[in-house]
């Protein structure tokens, strides 16, 4: 979402090949060599109950905006650098003053009367009930250095989630990491530098700290659960027209990329779930390739979790949307945070398809 604030000048890139893990080089390596990025199908595996989501900035905002409004199937959410449900209220400007800045002329957001609205929302049955909220677990995170999304607007949505009745020990905050606007690896250096205080492309930083793993670790307890250094699944790319008709007008890219774990595949045993986890402004595929995907950590725990990953991807609108951000802002639909927005609709039914046993064969 650094992207949105077309005011702001970009600060100098610090990212070099060294932030993406060796395992994320390897698993991008195989994807060439096997064809996994043609485009094909999102294949029906039968993945069971408890989705999972998560995002950072726009995709922060993406994922909170999904949970809320799929509450009853959406089991917790991960939150880097966003904040909370109907922030922006339909405002390019609101999204701007109040939920980045929270500057003077705006505010912080202001967490109960949002829920209000919610619960506004979830009376016409545009949204879920709310009382599912309070069965979710949440992981909320905002960097030290992030001058993008300030404190305040993660704290509301600290705020939000603990009025909506989510417990102290279903929610996960951590707000004391001296990092910059981006997602959190850990990657090969000896500890938090200059790149873990960045704000600039790709948005990955390495602070030392394995953000995914706490994310999923907190979202999804499990003993069993380990990091691989190298995934043994098959990262694949699908055509999201499928879900959403023409979906560069609104927004979305022609195609969207998913993980899928060696024993997720529609076979035997029990089902996978999946986690959704949705890219930044400026970290789709058409600026950063499979980076998002390979190298912010998620695959690395995916085999053990049995979890497909699905990685939906939103493109630029020209005037609108230039920098590709997810739509937390009205830029292509007045219900964007309803169940019946556009691209929250495109992405339930990537949802839908991966839930479906059709293709459960051995």
């Amino acid at each position: 979402m650094t992207a949105l604030r077309f005011r702001r000048t970009r600060l100098r890139s610090t990212w070099s090949p060294r932030a993406l893990s060796v395992s994320g080089v390897l698993l991008l390596l195989a994807s060439l060599l096997t064809g996994a990025r043609a485009q094909s199908s999102l294949p029906a595996v039968g993945a069971g109950p408890g989705t999972t989501v998560s995002g950072i900035s726009s995709g922060a905002f993406m994922a909170v905006q999904f949970h809320v409004a799929f509450s009853g199937e959406i089991a917790g959410v991960g939150s880097v650098a966003g904040g909370p449900y109907l922030c922006a209220e339909g405002s390019v400007s609101i999204a701007l003053g109040r939920c980045m800045d929270a500057n003077p002329l705006f505010g912080a957001p202001d967490a109960a009367y949002l829920l209000r609205r919610a619960s506004t929302l979830a009376a016409f049955r545009r949204i879920d009930p709310l009382e599912n909220l309070a069965r979710s677990r949440v992981y909320v995170f905002g960097g030290g250095g992030d001058w993008t999304v300030r404190r305040p607007v993660v704290e509301s949505l600290v705020a939000f989630y603990r009025a909506a009745g989510v417990t102290e020990a279903a929610m996960a905050t951590r707000l004391d990491m001296p990092a910059g606007h981006g997602f959190i690896v850990d990657g090969p250096s000896d500890g938090p530098g200059e790149g873990c205080g960045a704000t600039a492309p790709p948005f990955i930083n390495d602070c030392d700290y394995d953000q995914a793993g706490a994310i999923l670790r907190h979202l999804l307890p499990s003993a069993a659960a380990v990091r691989v250094a190298v995934p043994a699944g098959r990262l694949l790319r699908f055509g999201q027209a499928e879900f959403l008709p023409q979906p560069r007008r609104h927004g979305m890219d022609e195609i969207g990329i998913a993980y899928l774990p060696p024993d997720c595949a529609g076979g035997g045993g029990a089902p996978c779930r999946v986690h959704v986890a949705f890219h930044g402004c400026e970290q789709g595929r058409r600026r950063l390739d499979d980076l998002f995907a390979t190298g912010t950590g998620y695959l690395n725990w995916a085999d053990s979790y049995r979890l497909v990953v699905l990685f939906p991807q939103a493109s630029d609108v020209p005037f609108s949307n230039p920098k590709g951000c997810w739509d937390f802002f009205a830029y292509d639909d007045p219900g964007y945070a309803t169940r019946d927005g556009r691209q929250m609709a495109a992405v339930k039914r990537m949802l839908d398809r991966l839930r479906s046993p059709a293709l459960r064969q051995g």
